[in-house]
């Protein structure tokens, strides 16, 4: 199912949610992530404050809804933006680390993990990643499955 349809067949049940779909995947290993959602393992997501700059995209807001693709492009669910808060890099907590429900669930498991991401992405944009670089995390929770 693609994302419009997922989209569609929950605006059934709630309206609300309007006609704008923002539908994504994880940048790594998107089909384990996804799962990881549908499972109810993992309910948070951090980004890169300056990524969205660069891109000039709204960070994202509570109370929004987005769809979760899977590695080849198929909706897997909807969910629900709940809590987002921006802090540099090296104020993480152990909540969010587990919360991202990936790896060990460790924040020293999360800093690697999310250093290799970004530092790639930071240099390709001529930026330097360190640990002051600003976070966007998100927690989010499932309101539709796909079935």
């Amino acid at each position: 199912m693609n994302a419009a349809e997922l989209w569609n067949n929950y605006k059934k049940i709630n309206p609300a949610i309007g006609d704008e779909i923002d539908a994504w995947a994880f940048g790594v290993a998107p089909d384990e992530l996804a799962q990881l959602v549908v499972d109810g393992i993992k309910t948070a997501t951090a980004s890169a404050y300056d990524l969205y700059q660069i891109d000039d995209e709204p960070i994202p807001e509570v109370g929004t809804y987005d769809v979760i693709l899977d590695g080849n492009g198929r909706a897997v669910c909807i969910i629900k933006i709940t809590k987002v808060s921006i802090v540099p890099f090296h104020q993480v907590s152990v909540e969010h680390a587990f919360k991202e429900g990936e790896g060990d669930r460790s924040l020293s498991y999360w800093r690697q993990a999310h250093r290799d991401f970004f530092e790639p992405y930071f240099e390709e944009c001529g930026l330097a990643f360190n640990e002051d670089s600003q976070i966007v995390l998100e927690e989010f929770e499932v309101v539709y499955p796909l079935d």
